[in-house]
């Protein structure tokens, strides 16, 4: 699996690098079939999955590792704790994301990081992203090949670009917004202690 390349995992050493030292507890939302959990736990004592699609957990369950993954949906689920560390790649825009972005900061421990990466709708400004998007991808796919994940997909986006990037400002104040070549943007936050 070390050797699969898809637009989301291209992104998966960027979150790694932010979790704080010390973090003892994790939560990937959206965990598909747990390759980034897996790679979470390498660096997180206690990482918890959860994904709404049981399929996508029941892959994830099919390996041999001491995750935590539940068939819930974040927003609601009552978890017994909170986290040092959340993150949620490729899902926020399957949710409403006031509600998702309220609930992640209200489950992130005081200090905690929050790493988010999104997909948004591109508008006629995005175009240069675009074409840079889709060169890039040509490059990547040919060195790399391109692996096609099994969860459900949801297109197009609600939010664009610049409304996410509003958005977050006004609810996560501080938040460090980034738009990426590779048709996403990243979102990292501090919660204050």
């Amino acid at each position: 699996m070390s050797n699969r390349w898809n637009h989301n995992i291209h992104y998966h050493p960027m979150i790694l690098s932010a979790v704080p030292p010390g973090a003892r507890s994790a939560l990937d939302v959206g965990c598909g079939e747990g390759m980034l959990a897996r790679r979470l736990r390498e660096k997180v004592p206690d990482v918890v999955g959860v994904d709404l699609d049981r399929s996508s957990i029941d892959l994830a369950t099919s390996f041999d590792d001491d995750i935590s993954y539940v068939v819930a949906d974040v927003l609601t689920h009552d978890f017994p704790s909170s986290f040092d560390f959340i993150t949620s790649v490729a899902t926020l825009h399957h949710m409403d994301a006031t509600a998702a972005l309220t609930r992640f900061k209200s489950l992130l421990r005081p200090g905690g990081t929050m790493v988010i990466v999104g997909l948004a709708r591109p508008q006629v400004r995005d175009l240069p992203y675009e074409v840079a998007g889709a060169v890039a991808t040509r490059v990547h796919k040919r060195s790399k090949g391109y692996w096609q994940h099994p969860s459900p997909v949801c297109w197009p986006p609600p939010e664009t670009y610049s409304s996410m990037r509003r958005l977050a400002a006004t609810l996560l104040p501080g938040v460090r917004y980034r738009r990426h070549i590779l048709w996403r943007y990243s979102l990292t936050w501090e919660k204050p202690n």
